[in-house]
């Protein structure tokens, strides 16, 4: 037993030696907060170090990450743990909730064209990037992926699928992503997240379209080369309400391992995740001021 606790500790040591440089904060709020920086196993309550969290992922399957969209100490982190974990083994994949099916070709075009030595001049035109996802926040995880040997795969649904979606709701497949209490709380979610102001007749289409989403980013993964990472909004990524429900209906979250990067005061318990990394904060908005009558 000592024997081999003394080689997991020599392990993390030389883990945590290998480590790329963490990023410098770039959010303004909470930075004397106490959780600042902490990394919890919600599980155990454990905080652990960047090099124990590695080691905790490295052996995962599926990597799950949750972002919150705007907060730019996200992006940093999302692009420390794609190196970090590259270099701890091979990466097989890496998805993003921010690429449709049909930019793939462009996406793959691109990597060619890079390895090549003919990198585009204009990579969002050359990629079909949406505007929606601000480039300043995903460009520099992007242009570093491009340049990786293994791909960057879609994981989204196209406009087009949305709005199908919208005019004949499909009928979902699968025992835990349709169970009544996680369509309500989904429901909940959907409300708050329009200000409470959606006719109570699109709720159903709006509640397909983000399972149907989930379902997408769960095939994808399915399809995806192993290990894969996946970044995607934190919604998406949670245990008992996004991709993993999904993920056990296709027969496929074994070893699945969920991490959400969460702004400090954030509430994030183990039904969600297995781990939180607790970062700064973009200032509060109220996003429904301005719809309110």
């Amino acid at each position: 037993m000592r024997i081999g606790l003394v080689l997991v500790a020599a392990l993390l040591s030389a883990c945590q030696a290998s480590l790329p440089a963490l990023p410098a904060w770039q959010s303004p709020e909470g930075l004397q907060h106490a959780e600042l920086g902490q990394i919890v196993e919600l599980r155990t309550g454990a905080q652990l170090s960047p090099a124990q969290l590695l080691a905790r992922l490295a052996v995962a399957p599926k990597v799950l990450v949750g972002e919150q969209h705007d907060n730019p100490d996200h992006h940093a982190l999302q692009l420390w743990l794609l190196r970090a974990l590259a270099a701890q083994r091979p990466q097989g994949s890496l998805l993003l909730e921010m690429l449709t099916p049909d930019q793939q070709i462009k996406v793959d075009q691109t990597r060619a064209a890079i390895a090549a030595g003919q990198a585009p001049q204009d990579i969002l035109d050359a990629l079909a990037w949406q505007s929606g996802w601000a480039w300043s926040l995903y460009g520099p995880l992007v242009q570093h992926a491009l340049r990786q040997p293994y791909p960057l795969l879609a994981a989204n649904l196209e406009r087009r699928e949305i709005m199908q979606i919208y005019s004949q709701v499909p009928q979902l497949q699968g025992q835990a992503s349709t169970a009544q209490p996680v369509r309500e709380a989904l429901l909940k979610q959907i409300r708050q997240s329009h200000c409470n102001l959606l006719p109570e007749s699109q709720l159903p289409a709006m509640l397909a379209v983000q399972q149907q989403r989930d379902r997408r980013i769960a095939e994808a993964l399915v399809a995806a080369p192993e290990p894969s990472l996946l970044f995607a909004g934190a919604f998406h990524v949670r245990r008992e309400l996004g991709v993993p429900l999904h993920l056990q209906d296709l027969h496929a979250a074994e070893g699945l391992q969920v991490l959400i990067l969460a702004e400090v005061d954030s509430q994030i318990t183990a039904a969600s995740a297995d781990f939180v990394w607790y970062t700064p904060a973009q200032p509060e908005q109220d996003h429904c001021a301005t719809l309110r009558p």
